[in-house]
């Protein structure tokens, strides 16, 4: 077969990580049909792509758990040296905390079933870390809770989550919950040095991306992060009866706003700047994320990227942190 070739995204064989699709899922495109040279999956089947070849246009289909896909449009990335900025995400590119937050998950689950017992499956691990809460609450529902809605899965889960983290934060709870990725403190520090801001960004809520970040500056011994990052943006506060929520369930990785905001707004760097300016990630949404914001996206190893089936839209792909020091300076 012949290797699938997207305008601005790069050329894939046609055994790797992408997935030939002769129509979009929504019905909207179809292959041959008003100037669609190609369709194609990430291996999650979470994001699509669309060529138009004699337009040299790519776009991007993110479907959606919750009812509210979007699409969006695709430009070339490289990376342009010297680098103004480097965007980096919390869970398991910073902190290793998806086991945590799995166990959450988890726990949630079976706690609408009534099971104590219950334990999620290794195939749902790509679909229940790198997403939001409710898109990750919303594939537990449909696949072992059929009929059960969102809203009392999120009653679960922050009943979970503010035990646990209570627990944590009194110097209690589950062992080894949040460990510094390995070198990180080494990274963050070089990048100092070579003036380059520093972002972190998140699709977890503030209330438990917080103290994870605070953890590990405190295990590292590295002060206070709020003074340490140039930008910090997480999915905000979740919206619960009787509070004011803030936008981030349905908007979060792998839709681009996250890693929009932060460069534009939170470092404050101009679009036509966005390829010296890098996203690192270790999840398959992240680097749609990333990539869909149209910056120049390192994958780095340790998460679900190769299972998720996007390594190959990574500009780059490096195992540690180390490494990607290599890429960028």
């Amino acid at each position: 077969m012949s290797d699938l070739i997207f305008p601005k995204l790069g050329t894939f064989p046609a055994n790797g990580d992408l997935i030939r699709l002769e129509t979009c899922s929504d019905g909207n495109f179809a292959t041959g049909k008003n100037g669609v040279t190609e369709i194609a999956a990430t291996g999650d089947r979470k994001v699509e792509f669309i060529a138009f070849g004699e337009q040299n246009k790519t776009i991007c289909y993110v479907k959606s758990a919750m009812g509210y896909p979007a699409y969006y449009p695709i430009e070339e990335t490289k990376i342009e040296k010297p680098l103004k900025a480097v965007m980096m995400d919390l869970d398991g590119t910073s902190v290793r905390s998806e086991e945590f937050w799995i166990w959450i998950i988890e726990m949630t689950t079976a706690s609408m079933l009534g099971n104590p017992r219950f334990e999620l499956e290794e195939a749902d691990l790509p679909f229940v870390s790198g997403h939001s809460v409710s898109e990750h609450l919303q594939y537990c529902i449909k696949k072992y809770c059929p009929g059960e809605s969102v809203d009392k899965a999120r009653e679960f889960y922050f009943e979970h989550t503010h035990r646990e983290m209570k627990e944590i934060m009194e110097g209690r709870g589950r062992e080894g919950a949040f460990v510094p990725v390995e070198g990180i403190k080494e990274f963050l520090l070089e990048l100092k040095d070579m003036g380059v801001k520093i972002g972190l960004v998140t699709s977890g809520l503030y209330e438990k991306a917080w103290p994870e970040i605070l953890d590990a500056f405190r295990t590292l011994k590295m002060g206070d992060p709020k003074d340490f990052y140039d930008a910090i943006i997480t999915a905000g506060f979740p919206l619960r009866k009787g509070d004011v929520g803030t936008l981030g369930e349905l908007s979060p990785k792998p839709h681009p706003w996250l890693y929009a905001e932060v460069a534009r707004v939170g470092l404050g760097i101009d679009p036509e700047y966005r390829n010296q300016i890098i996203g690192i990630e270790d999840s398959g949404a992240g680097v749609c994320s990333v990539r869909l914001g149209n910056f120049p996206t390192v994958g780095v190893g340790g998460g679900n990227i190769e299972s998720s089936g996007t390594k190959s839209i990574c500009d780059v792909y490096c195992e540690k942190l180390e490494d990607v020091l290599k890429v960028i300076k």
